[in-house]
């Protein structure tokens, strides 16, 4: 476990630490009572940088990104799928090129059209064998229920059913109907008809849909010799009725449909083999969008859009829908749903059962700003996953994450189209300012917690929206945190401005300069820290900023007074992001660079030392008695004639030779001498080494020393590989 890591009950997230109303948190008594009770701690460098790749989510593409300097830490990179980075994605589609649209149609009550059927018929696509079946249960039981997910095309499978079975006139009913008003609706009709549609009834908790209100109904309508099909969504309220569950044709099929109608054959093949139609049909979209995509490949075939244009619909027919989620009133999507929403782009590919017990709680803090007078009512017990994953068009699925007990398979939900989060988030912030306050308090909540993924995805959240408003995010969130006195919300805004970094978004590195040279001293951590995790990618200038940074820590000595040491934490810190870049892919810059500059003032010299003593202590998956990563390193470069294997040697000899390190440097080679006793590679790779540490008989004296003297771990007898590699120091005179 780490150092300032919380412990297992913690990292559950007990009842202990929990308070009991969400709305009553004083952050400032938070803060007092951590550090008064010492569990804010601040964690090393390299352990939440492994926090950082585990939990951030995919389609930022941490891992392996030579943005965020990984390459010695094994990682997959990931990001958003479909040739587009997430920062395009997070800007959205230029909308201005479409003039049709695919929002929500809203039906109105009245009489359908006949040409209306008649235009919709050989557009519809469904399994004719279970259709048929449907049909002969509609006209034995005169009324059904088709129970679907929004825009999966169940108003139009109402229709056909109708349609097919030759009644007419149909008419549309009031969706606002309830269930006791069913029968009213139908006796109320001036010049009933032969068929009925009711799309969307509306039911709740307390007025669910039940088997009496469909007798009643089916009475009536054998009087009438008509027929009724109610379409319900998945968070229907049904008691005692088996509602049928309508299955949408794949969309594939139904965009070849509709293509041969608007098109001929060949026309319509030749649509059907761009790539962006296969990228676009790998999306999952709604068998809305997919008809609205239908039209714009028949405008594309005619001239008059671009491919260009094409390839985008995908995205803009995702923002539509977005933008729809929240734009509904509470009784097609409540607040919780919101919520939830909200929580899932937040954590999405994360475990459910998380991102649903965090769902709550952005609950209630919307709940206040809609209404403080309302207390937010969450049910214990009744919401189905699966109905709230259909809702979100997102599905679940059991993956390993990886915790601080090792991996554990969870049961993790994400949605269908790995864009939805960020524009969600983007839509949320600068399309919702009311959402604003609960936001920002529920991400200084999750800044908070005591579990890593909490915190990460906190400040992965963050990223997307000062991605989307830089200025707002800054002033409402980073910067609270960066001055916080908690070192936990202090690592979340090192998290957020590196994440939004790998995303992009502008002036990074001119915050973290700023804040570097910052008489408050929470931000020059922030951004002493943070220049470890990107300052990869321009090496010269984040060890410059180092160096000032270190100089200015030995500046506030008195020089008179020998005895008198630095800030032991800040200069930590420094090494710390030394030792990350040590290990990124700019290392071989880096460990040339630090050379050049060794000997140009203690405090740089010290930095050198610390930071690469620091790096020699990382092991390869972080195991035991895991390969050095350093040592690794070094037997790579000596092997391809690379210069780097000097640098190694000579930085080892510098920290053996300085009293300020000897001993530490004495300490992690020892280690090293361990860990070869358990790995062969280990053994031969220090052969090589241990012979370019000497080269002078005082040097000879201090490894042959520290190699006959080498204890075994916990009383254990001294290593056998300690021999063997005594044998192979070069004698020096």
């Amino acid at each position: 476990m780490n150092a300032g890591e919380p412990g297992p009950r913690q990292q559950a997230g007990s009842d202990r630490d929990a308070p009991e109303n969400p709305q009553q948190t004083d952050p400032e008594s938070a803060e007092a009572e951590d550090q008064q009770d010492g569990r804010d701690q601040p964690q090393d460098a390299w352990s939440a940088r492994r926090d950082l790749v585990d939990h951030s989510p995919k389609a930022m593409g941490v891992g392996d990104n030579a943005r965020f300097g990984g390459s010695l830490v094994a990682g997959d990179q990931h990001g958003v799928s479909g040739g587009l980075v997430a920062g395009d994605v997070i800007m959205g589609s230029k909308t201005e090129i479409f003039h049709f649209g695919v929002s929500a149609t809203r039906h109105g009550s009245g009489e359908v059209p006949p040409a209306t059927l008649d235009r919709l018929a050989p557009y519809f696509v469904t399994d004719e064998p279970t259709f048929e079946a449907l049909l002969e249960r509609l006209r034995r039981e005169r009324v059904i229920v088709l129970s679907g997910p929004h825009f999966s095309g169940r108003r139009t499978a109402a229709l056909m059913l109708l349609h097919r079975l030759g009644a007419s006139p149909v008419r549309s009913l009031v969706r606002d109907t309830t269930p006791a008003q069913l029968v009213q609706q139908l006796s109320d009709d001036q010049q009933p008809a032969k068929g009925y549609v009711l799309c969307d009834l509306t039911t709740r908790r307390d007025q669910p849909l039940r088997e009496p209100h469909l007798l009643a109904a089916r009475g009536r309508l054998e009087h009438d010799d008509a027929y009724l099909v109610i379409t319900v969504g998945p968070l229907a309220a049904l008691e005692d009725i088996a509602a049928v569950e309508w299955r949408p044709p794949s969309p594939g099929d139904v965009l070849t449909r509709h293509l041969r109608q608007l098109t001929d054959g060949a026309a319509a093949d030749r649509l059907l083999a761009l790539p962006a139609v296969s990228t676009f049909l790998a999306r999952g979209h709604q068998l809305r969008e997919v008809a609205a995509f239908a039209k714009h490949l028949k405008r594309y075939a005619d001239g008059e859009v671009t491919e260009e244009t094409v390839g985008t619909f995908s995205l803009y027919t995702l923002e539509t829908q977005v933008q729809e989620w929240f734009d509904e009133n509470e009784e097609l999507i409540p607040l919780r749903d919101k919520a939830f929403l909200i929580a899932l782009a937040a954590f999405d590919g994360g475990p459910y059962a998380l991102t649903a017990e965090l769902s709550d709680l952005l609950y209630a803090f919307l709940q206040k700003t809609a209404n403080s007078a309302l207390q937010p009512e969450v049910p214990v017990f009744g919401t189905h996953i699966g109905k709230r994953l259909q809702l979100a068009r997102a599905r679940w699925y059991p993956e390993e994450e990886n915790t601080e007990w090792g991996p554990v398979t969870q049961s993790k939900a994400a949605f269908l189209d790995d864009r939805v989060s960020l524009v969600l988030l983007r839509e949320v912030w600068t399309g919702h300012p009311s959402a604003r306050p609960a936001l920002v308090h529920w991400l200084q909540r999750l800044a908070g917690d005591g579990r890593p993924l909490v915190r990460t995805r906190a400040a992965s959240t963050v990223a997307v929206l000062a991605y989307a408003d830089l200025p707002s995010t800054m002033a409402l969130i980073i910067e609270p945190w960066a001055t916080s006195r908690l070192f936990r919300h202090r690592l979340v805004a090192v998290n957020s401005l590196t994440l939004a970094h790998l995303l992009e978004a502008p002036n990074i590195p001119t915050v973290l300069d700023s804040w570097c040279e910052s008489e408050d001293q929470a931000m020059r951590w922030v951004a002493i820290r943070a220049y470890g995790l990107i300052g990869a990618e321009r090496p010269d200038q984040t060890l410059a900023a180092l160096r000032s940074a270190v100089r200015k820590e030995y500046a506030a000595l008195d020089e008179d007074d020998d005895e008198q040491v630095p800030d032991e934490h800040m200069v930590r810190q420094l090494a710390q992001s030394v030792e990350l870049l040590l290990l990124s892919p700019a290392g071989e810059r880096v460990l040339a660079e630090l050379l050049r500059r060794l000997d140009q003032d203690r405090p740089v010299h010290d930095l050198a030392l610390r930071g690469f003593l620091s790096a020699c202590a990382r092991r390869d998956e972080d195991a035991r008695y895991g390969r050095p990563l350093v040592l690794a390193w070094y037997a790579t470069s000596a092997a391809d004639g690379g210069g780097a294997a000097g640098d190694i040697a000579r930085l080892w000899r510098s920290a053996l030779d300085d009293r300020g390190h000897t001993r530490a440097a004495l300490e992690e080679l020892g280690a090293w001498v361990r860990a070869a006793d358990h790995d062969p590679s280990t053994e031969l790779a220090l052969t090589g080494l241990l012979p370019a540490l000497v080269t002078t008989a005082s040097e000879h004296q201090r490894l042959s020393h520290l190699l006959r003297t080498l204890h075994g771990e916990d009383g254990a007898p001294p290593p056998a590989v300690a021999a063997r590699l005594l044998a192979v120091l070069p004698h020096r005179r």
